[in-house]
Parts: C-alpha cells; sequence; structure tokens
C-alpha cells in the first residue's frame, strides 16, 4: 500500500500535516519507536509511529527526523500523549527532510493503526492475491516462504522463485539450475529498471526502495509479465511484499544471536577477556573451531553499514554461519578456518556483485587462520589488507592474507597503543623539523631504506647531489638517535613508516 491509501482510511482519521507531494511512496511495514535515534533498527519502507516521549526540546526533533530519512522511512505518524497536538519544531524538521508527516488522534492507539494498516497490506486485489496471503498466515507463523510458493506454482501454474543477490536460492516453487540462478542474479544487479524480462523470465525487486541492489532479495518467475493479465501482476507485487516480510523476519540484527555476535566482533576489535569471548563464541556456534578468519569489509557511497552487513553475510555463506558485527562502519565477519578458498570465493562473489556497485565502493580484506587466541590479530590483518584494497581499481576489491608481507602479519598482532608510540618515537622528531625547516627529511629517509642504503641511487631518485643527502641522513640519526648504517636501525625506520 502507499501513503495516499492512509488518508482514505477514515476508520483512523489520520491527517497529513506535511509531504502532501511524497504520498506515492509504499508503506512497507509499521514501526512503533520512542528512542531518540531509531535509525540503527530501521530497514527503509517504514512507516514509523511514536508518542514523542523521545522529544526534551526542539532540537531532538532534529535529531529524530534526520535518523528517519536517513533510513529511508516513507512517513512517520505521531501524536503527544498529554496535549494530542503536534511541536511546531518536528512539523518543520519533516517538511526540511521531506519526511511526510501524519497528525495520529489521541484517541486512536498506536497498536490500532498498525493493526490496520498490516490488515490491509495483506488484503488480496485479486482471487488468485487471496490464495496467497491466505497462506500467509503460515509465512507469519514462521512456516516460511515454500508453502506460498509452492501453491503458486501447483494451483496457478506459475513457477517462481525467490533468489539473493549472488544467486542463491532462498525458496521455490520447483528446482532452479545454479546457472540459471546465476544467470538470474545477474540480471538483476544489471537491469536499468525493475521489472524486466530476460530468457523467458521475469525479474521484480522484493523492495522497489533499497538502496543497492546488492543487499536485497528478488523474485523471478517464469514467463514474460508483459504478456500476463493484470490480477497476475497484481499477484508478483503481492508475492514480492510477502518476500520482502520474510527477509526482515530472517533479519538477525535485532535476534539475541545477531546482538551477541555483534558483541562478540566489539569484545575482539576492543581486546576483550577469553572470558567474556568465549561464552560468546559458544552462543553463536563458532566454539571448539581449529582457527578463526576474519574478514573486514567497508563501503564507500550509498550502502548503510546495516545493508553492508547482509552483503558480507551473504558474500560468506557456507556450512557455518558467519558472525558478523559493525565497528564504525567497517563490517567485521569471523568464520571458521575451514575453507581454504575463503579469498577466493569472496572475491568472484564481490566481481558478481560489482555491476550493481555503481553508487558504491566495496573493499574486503581477509585474514589468514587463527586460533581463538589470536582473534584480535586476524581481525587487525582483515582491517589492515582491506586498507591495502582501497588502492585497487574497480568497485569492488579483495585483498587476502596471503598479499600481505611477513612484517605485515607481526604488526597486526601489535596493540595500537604500542604501535603508536613506535611509530611517534622514531617519525615525529622528523615530522617537525620537516615543517619547520622544508627539509624533507621523512621522504629521504624513505627512498633511502628504498635504495638499500646506496647512497648514489638515491641522490639520483631525489635529484639532489650526494653531500646534500649526507647533510640529510646526518640530520636524521641526530634527530632520533639512530644509526642508520646499522641493520636493525633500518629495520625500525622501515617499520615506522609502514605504521606511518
Amino acid at each position: 500500500m502507499r501513503l495516499n491509501a492512509l488518508a482514505g482510511m477514515p476508520e483512523l482519521g489520520l491527517s497529513v500535516v506535511t509531504g502532501h507531494d511524497e504520498l506515492e511512496r509504499p508503506v512497507r511495514w509499521v514501526v512503533t519507536t520512542d528512542l531518540l535515534d531509531p535509525g540503527r533498527y530501521l530497514t527503509g519502507g517504514e512507516l514509523v509511529l511514536t508518542g514523542l516521549i523521545w522529544r526534551r526540546s526542539a532540537d531532538d526533533s532534529e535529531t529524530f527526523v534526520r535518523a528517519l530519512a536517513s533510513a529511508g522511512v516513507s512517513g512517520l505518524g505521531a501524536c503527544e500523549a498529554r496535549s494530542g497536538a503536534l511541536p511546531p519544531d518536528l512539523v518543520e524538521a519533516c517538511r526540511r527532510h521531506r519526511v511526510p508527516l501524519f497528525h495520529v488522534p489521541p484517541e486512536l492507539s498506536f497498536a490500532e493503526v498498525t493493526e490496520h494498516i498490516v490488515r490491509h497490506l495483506s488484503t488480496a486485489r485479486a482471487s488468485d492475491v487471496t490464495a496467497v496471503l491466505d497462506r500467509h498466515r503460515q509465512l507469519v507463523a514462521g512456516a516460511g516462504l515454500d508453502p506460498v510458493l509452492e501453491m503458486i506454482g501447483r494451483d496457478l501454474g506459475m513457477r517462481c522463485w525467490v533468489l539473493t543477490p549472488s544467486g542463491r536460492l532462498v525458496s521455490g516453487s520447483s528446482p532452479l539450475d545454479p546457472g540459471t540462478a546465476t544467470a538470474l542474479a545477474t540480471t538483476f544487479l544489471t537491469a536499468r529498471r525493475l521489472p524486466c524480462t530476460r530468457a523467458g523470465y521475469s525479474v521484480f525487486p522484493v523492495d522497489e526502495q533499497t538502496t543497492s541492489r546488492v543487499a536485497d532479495w528478488f523474485v523471478a518467475f517464469e514467463g514474460r509479465y508483459s504478456d500476463w493479465p493484470e490480477e497476475r501482476r497484481a499477484l508478483a507485487g503481492e508475492l514480492a511484499a510477502v518476500a520482502a516480510v520474510e527477509r526482515v523476519r530472517l533479519d538477525d540484527r535485532l535476534s539475541p544471536e545477531g546482538r551477541i555476535a555483534q558483541e562478540l566482533v566489539r569484545l575482539v576489535v576492543a581486546e576483550g577477556k577469553a572470558s567474556d569471548i568465549l561464552p560468546r563464541l559458544e552462543v553463536t556456534g563458532l566454539a571448539g573451531a581449529p582457527g578463526y578468519v576474519a574478514l573486514a569489509a567497508a563501503a564507500h557511497g550509498a550502502l548503510r553499514p546495516a545493508e553492508l552487513r547482509s552483503v558480507i553475510k551473504e558474500l560468506l555463506q557456507g556450512p557455518a554461519a558467519p558472525a558478523v558485527g559493525v565497528v564504525d562502519d567497517e563490517a567485521i565477519a569471523l568464520v571458521p578456518a575451514d575453507d581454504s578458498d575463503l579469498t577466493a570465493r569472496v572475491r568472484a562473489a564481490v566481481q558478481h556483485l560489482s555491476p550493481a556497485l555503481t553508487d558504491t565502493r566495496l573493499t574486503v580484506g581477509v585474514s589468514g587462520a587463527a586460533p581463538v587466541e589470536g582473534l584480535r590479530g586476524a581481525v587487525e590483518e582483515a582491517r589492515f589488507a582491506r586498507r591495502l584494497a582501497e588502492g585497487r581499481p574497480g568497485q569492488g576489491a579483495v585483498v587476502g592474507h596471503e598479499e600481505l608481507a611477513t612484517h605485515v602479519l607481526l604488526l597486526a598482532s601489535v596493540p595500537d597503543d604500542v604501535r603508536h608510540v613506535f611509530k611517534v618515537r622514531l617519525l615525529d622528531p622528523l615530522r617537525s623539523y620537516d615543517q619547520v625547516h622544508k627539509a624533507d627529511l621523512v621522504r629521504t629517509l624513505e627512498a633511502f631504506l628504498q635504495c638499500s642504503g646506496s647512497w648514489t641511487k638515491c641522490s639520483e631518485l631525489l635529484h639532489v647531489h650526494v653531500n646534500t643527502l649526507r647533510y640529510r641522513i646526518q640530520r636524521i640519526q641526530d634527530l632520533t638517535g639512530r644509526d642508520l648504517s646499522r641493520l636493525e636501525d633500518r629495520v625500525d625506520f622501515f617499520l615506522a613508516l609502514r605504521l606511518g
């Protein structure tokens, strides 16, 4: 259903306050919240209901509405519990962020609003749609999509499948060979507009408002949708809506397991105690593995952190479910080290998704295997590999642990504060001197090490006289108390520069 249908429900009495020109937005679900910043719990397309309990000042309205707009909600329904009115600052914030705002009558409970809208979402558009939505009860009860799709294929002769962007089959009315599934996924990722028809199949998005296709599901039907009657097209739209509900139901971010996975990742990143990490490994089903591999991923562009998390879980589909969390907009995943081809598999999956990454750049780093005691080091290695991937070309780039030098593996296990002190002690005197005297000492040091201490090669590389080079090297040694003729001091400078 769309927002304009809400104003046409006399039993609700909702009135449009702002956003009259935005009422064509579809409503995918209803969410009630009293959090000041509910963005992390929203996935887009929701009608949000709130009693404004979070509001303490006019500035709070800006914070709340900005979070809704960033999450891509369809609209907001609100009512102040005591006065029944809407504060002007909330109205203005909604107008500024183009979030349609509805006034909910104070005598109407949010539970009644939710019940009416959910009932409307589940109302059939045609006779065969009614049959589908009767099976929707089984979906809500936890039976999944299989009963719905099997009934469509059996009773309506309409074979259909729900797939992920990687080509993984979520559910289907009949088997689908892997080659066809991959081809359909490629069609979904590369089509300019959806729905579309390719090679005798019609492809529909599960959520038309999704930020990025790489994070969504899609529905494929046998046949050309342009040849269908209106009722059959309505069925396709309803099935996509049902699949969207199932996708939200299976999103484990708010489940106990999902929250524990997030806690596990944060503990590992923060060098938590083993006594805190081990129980969470147990709950997530990862305990007892001989080793673990870490994966770090970041998206630069339109892909939101919650969607990035979904993408990474999809990339890591395998025998064991990964534990995935988001830390500082970077997705971190931990998986058992039982897949020797993990880097190759992730690289192939990212390459498959790349055509749809038109407004996003995805970078991924994969660590080597590490025991439970080395989880932090594995995560640091994966994050370093991901930063290295940022320098690679293309919309999607993956760097595995095998591409990292041995000294990088060593540095990954050193605590952040130790690395920082090491880098500052050696390089800060040179950088401070360069800022005052423009002496180019840091660049000279890099070139000297690059030339393995050859005075002639280094002076040619820097285009300076060898005496100038000798003066600079002597100044570096005086400022740091190190001797660049000694191998151990050269190694220290090399590591400090790599850390810098």
